[in-house]
């Protein structure tokens, strides 16, 4: 039984997703080391599948490794400067080479799929000159898109594939740096989400240093952080600042601050992970976000259907009390939600007593556990009593007790209950009084 709800929730999920981002467009940047590993075409075959379901599909082909190789195969040592590539005129030959040949691996995946891209000339580019003290010679940066040529081609449910070189207005070729044109792409096109995908693991506790109150997996990596929380990982691990994973949580700050809604961090050897990223924001990479307290929203009457779906098996394991839909509707000014992607990931209530606010119902979609939204909604409860001027939040709980004192809450003798709640206190039930003064 419980496999078959897994089941018809996956299946609500994509009906979900595939709605809300029909028409939208997503640009992919994905590593160059990506394309060699055994699980490449099946990644290709999947962004084949998104581009004929409706998804505008944009590839931005990494080439830097494959670049590197071809220039020591021709006994030319890659030069860096600030970890830009510096494209001398007798480099760049070999540059342009080994980017077109990282876009072609994308076309033929994507030509045994059945699906349509196409190599253009969408960037005009121009020279980043001299830098301290080093000119940079056939090094560019983006000047601007082609957009009316991207989007003529996005609209014919075309794959576009934007490689790591682009034009002068003159015709002079430069060597771009992909993270670059993957995030102007991104914030030009109004993407919906930018995905990364690299075969890094990401940013784990077991290699890197996490700040205080940022949630990780069961397997240790970071699942979701807003603009500000990721900088402050970018800021703790100053020291390995060359590092490619950090490389890529600064690429997907940058797109967030620069109007990108979503920004995923996905591994590209693990099978079907953009999907699950996409589909369910799950388990599958990072994902990079607008700060939470946005997706924490005040309930709707159409909510309560999904609100009692998160609550009946903590209501039928007895640890939330029972709450019908009228129950639920008569208080419906007291519930909030965490919402993401239109679709309710936890809920809660903030019941007020006089001076004091009951914290209750907070039920989280177990796919979403690990991922902190209780304690989100928690901290967003404590956030509005201050607001009102309450002393004190309380909550009533029989099971739980552990995850709230891990919150600041402290256990309180039932007699401290504001009186018109003390009235209806189940004794039969015992539950336990945990506050938190204010």
């Amino acid at each position: 039984m419980k496999k078959t709800w897994s089941q018809v929730e996956l299946i609500r999920e994509a009906f979900h997703y595939q709605s809300r981002f029909d028409g939208s467009t997503m640009v992919f940047k994905i590593d160059f080391p990506v394309t060699e590993h055994p699980l490449f075409p099946s990644l290709v075959k999947d962004l084949a599948l998104l581009n004929r379901t409706g998804f505008k599909v944009v590839i931005v082909p990494g080439a830097k490794e494959w670049i590197d190789r071809v220039l020591l195969q021709n006994s030319i040592e890659p030069r860096y400067h600030r970890s830009i590539r510096i494209s001398s005129g007798e480099t760049m030959p070999f540059v342009q080479m080994a980017a077109f040949h990282s876009a072609t691996r994308f076309m033929t995946g994507f030509s045994s799929s059945r699906s349509d891209a196409v190599i253009g000339n969408f960037i005009r580019a121009r020279g980043l000159g001299v830098v301290d003290g080093i000119d940079m010679e056939h090094t560019g940066t983006v000047d601007r898109f082609y957009l009316e040529s991207l989007r003529r081609v996005l609209d014919l449910g075309v794959i576009p594939l934007l490689p790591c070189i682009g034009w002068s207005s003159a015709g002079r070729p430069y060597n771009v740096p992909s993270d670059e044109i993957a995030l102007e792409a991104a914030i030009s096109l109004k993407a919906i989400k930018l995905f990364i995908i690299s075969l890094s693991p990401g940013v784990t506790k077991e290699a890197y240093t996490i700040p205080a109150g940022i949630e990780t997996s069961g397997q240790g990596r970071i699942l979701r952080l807003t603009p500000q929380e990721a900088e402050r990982v970018l800021e703790a691990n100053r020291d390995k600042a060359k590092d490619r994973a950090l490389e890529e949580l600064d690429l997907a700050v940058k797109a967030s601050l620069g109007g990108i809604d979503r920004v995923h961090i996905v591994d590209g050897s693990e099978e079907g992970a953009v999907l699950k990223e996409l589909f369910s924001n799950l388990e599958a990479g990072t994902m990079i976000y607008a700060d939470q307290y946005e997706s924490i929203r005040s309930i709707r009457s159409r909510d309560i259907p999904d609100l009692i779906r998160l609550m009946e098996p903590l209501m039928q394991e007895g640890t939330l009390l029972w709450r019908s839909p009228e129950d639920i509707e008569s208080k419906r000014q007291d519930y909030a939600v965490f919402d993401i992607d239109g679709r309710i990931r936890a809920t809660g209530a903030l019941h007020l007593w006089g001076d004091q606010g009951e914290i209750a119902a907070i039920a989280t979609d177990p796919a979403y556990a690990e991922m902190g939204l209780g304690r989100a909604l928690v901290n967003y409860f404590i956030d509005q009593a201050k607001k009102q001027g309450l002393k004190r939040v309380f909550v009533l709980t029989t099971k739980t007790q552990d995850w709230f004192e891990s919150l600041g809450f402290i256990e309180s003798p039932v007699e401290s209950l504001p009186e018109e709640k003390l009235r209806i206190y189940d004794r039969q039930r015992a539950s336990k009084v945990f506050a938190l003064d204010l």
